[in-house]
């Protein structure tokens, strides 16, 4: 009969239907500002008290994880200001500049790990440096998951992409982390520059995998 629907076929979606997704969509983008938001504040109170820390040790290593915090908080708002709007050109500049971000971190892990290894610099002891340290690899590697997920749900390649900026960032801190309690228990002061290598490869491939234009 005219009017009346095939038999089997889908029933078109409902507006609560439409509406609901979009409500998703929406309650996601907050979810992806506010994480956004917290690595930012985080990135930012972090680089004053590394900036401490590496005065007081002379530490080397501390120092140059202030300047990922720095690299983190760019990158952060690259993610707040792609968030905030649409459109493919502006993802693909969102993309690009943390792309970079990735090849700036690794060569500068690169080039602060063989000299620290070529003049054998020996950083002092910070416990403030070990406590900072400690809690932010925790704090980024939570945030990291909890932006995969978003990204994924939302289909955002930048906020994924950012995540892995943050792994990296959660990772420099083990690895820092570990180089100070290695130097300050077992007199180790080659153990930072050394794990700091490990981060090389993966920040210059993930850095690689942008600009070839792969999947995030």
């Amino acid at each position: 009969m005219w009017g009346t629907e095939r038999a089997g076929a889908p029933p078109p979606p409902s507006l609560d239907r439409v509406a609901g997704a979009a409500l998703s969509d929406q309650a996601l983008l907050r979810r992806g500002r506010a994480l956004e938001a917290v690595t930012l504040l985080w990135n930012l109170v972090g680089t004053v008290v590394l900036a401490m820390a590496a005065i007081d040790a002379r530490s080397v290593a501390l120092a140059g994880f202030g300047i990922d915090s720095l690299i983190e908080i760019a990158a952060s708002i690259v993610v707040l200001w792609e968030l905030g709007g649409t459109g493919e050109q502006r993802r693909r500049r969102a993309l690009r500049f943390i792309g970079a971000a990735f090849a700036v971190l690794a060569l500068y892990l690169a080039v602060q790990s063989s000299l620290i290894l070529a003049v054998g610099e020996h950083p002092g002891h910070s416990k403030l440096g070990v406590v900072w340290t400690a809690v932010t690899a925790l704090v980024m590697l939570a945030l990291a998951a909890a932006k995969a997920r978003t990204g994924r749900a939302l289909a955002n390649p930048v906020l994924v992409t950012e995540g892995r900026v943050t792994t990296i960032d959660g990772l420099l801190a083990v690895a820092v982390l570990v180089g100070l309690v290695c130097n300050a228990a077992l007199g180790w002061w080659w153990a930072d520059p050394v794990a700091a290598f490990v981060l090389v490869y993966y920040g210059g491939s993930e850095a690689w995998g942008v600009f070839r234009g792969g999947p995030p």
